[in-house]
């Protein structure tokens, strides 16, 4: 059996404007996980990234990946 899903360590970061960082962190204070709420205040973005995106950024999992990207772009 192929299995099509990508695990969760390969994920790439997904780059968010800071206005749409914003919007993310304001709506999921509002409503909790509920992404694809989220994503129709989000233009042009899908439930599916903005789950990433929040879950790439505040999970623990993900910490050496941000400190990793962090430092390439302050090169």
């Amino acid at each position: 059996m192929f299995d099509s899903e990508v695990s969760s360590i390969e994920w790439e970061f997904i780059d968010m404007t800071d206005q749409e960082q914003d919007i993310i962190t304001r709506m999921h204070n509002l409503v909790g996980d509920k992404w694809a709420l989220i994503a129709g205040r989000v233009p042009g973005r899908k439930a599916e990234e903005i789950e990433r995106f929040w879950l790439m950024r505040n999970s623990d999992t993900f910490k050496d990946k941000r400190k990793q990207a962090t430092r390439i772009q302050h090169s």
